[in-house]
């Protein structure tokens, strides 16, 4: 009896330990600090090339020529944090990031899904696959400066982000794709609950059309993260608004620099 309890706990630590190495893995390997590519970088408002910094690319403060995410390991591990608080609460709904530049983050949300056992919860990837639209002053006064839709680097083409999926072994009927503007696509995207909301579109439009359609949706004890929130004024002004109109008062959270988010509470 003894030696099947005590190859009982051998067995479950090696499987917290193997999950725990795929998952590091995994954001290594998202990252690229693996190989190390070379990074773009945005000094003001213009892009130069520049050796691979691990300071830099573990706060996703460079935007890299070759990895498949930008947001750096400190945002990754925020992601397995708030998606493995929902798995752990049962907080039921999908989860999705809407700006998905190479497929990064969803690739990793799949990846926490899969090793959870998982078979639920969708991971629906958001993203015109074309960068970010141009400013539309008249409406949205806040976007008037951006200059962001005029950045080759931020187009992806939706078989690319398909591809680095395969790439992995997590293209699977879990993982589905909205394609297009938010403004079409996210009022009438077929999601019924979401868990885990993930916004990285930069401009006050996209963050603000993000929030109208899919904060209903969001389950209490479910998550938003906001990435540009710290890096972007006018991202952090859609957030202000909308929390401002709604009456939310969930606390804020930093990640890093850049990203924050908050617990739904209510």
């Amino acid at each position: 009896m003894l030696i099947i309890i005590v190859f009982v706990l051998l067995s479950s630590m090696i499987h917290v330990e193997a999950k725990s190495l795929y998952l590091d893995l995994m954001k290594k390997c998202l990252i690229n600090s693996i190989y190390q590519d070379k990074s773009t970088y945005w000094p003001g408002h213009a892009l130069v090339q520049a050796g691979y910094q691990q300071a830099d690319r573990e706060v996703g403060l460079d935007w890299p020529s070759v990895a498949h995410t930008m947001i750096g390991r400190k945002r990754l591990d925020n992601v397995q944090f708030c998606l493995e608080d929902v798995l752990k609460n049962n907080i039921p709904g999908d989860v999705i990031e809407t700006g998905v530049w190479r497929g990064g983050a969803t690739i990793f949300m799949r990846a926490i899904l899969k090793e959870h056992g998982n078979t639920n919860k969708k991971v629906w990837v958001a993203d015109s696959f074309e960068g970010l639209p141009a400013p539309k002053p008249e409406l949205y006064p806040a976007d008037a400066p951006s200059q962001l839709h005029t950045y080759k680097e931020l187009v992806v083409s939706l078989e690319e982000v398909q591809a680095n999926f395969e790439r992995y072994g997590l293209l699977d009927n879990q993982v589905k794709f909205l394609k297009g503007w938010f403004c079409d696509t996210l009022p009438t995207a077929p999601i019924k609950k979401l868990s885990l909301m993930r916004l990285d579109g930069d401009l006050y439009e996209s963050t603000m059309d993000a929030l109208v359609n899919l904060y209903p949706k969001l389950s209490v004890g479910g998550y938003v993260i906001i990435d540009d929130y710290g890096a972007i004024e006018f991202c952090a002004q859609a957030v202000h608004d909308f929390r401002k109109k709604y009456g939310i008062t969930d606390k804020l959270q930093k990640v890093d620099h850049s990203a924050v988010y908050w617990k739904r509470t209510k």
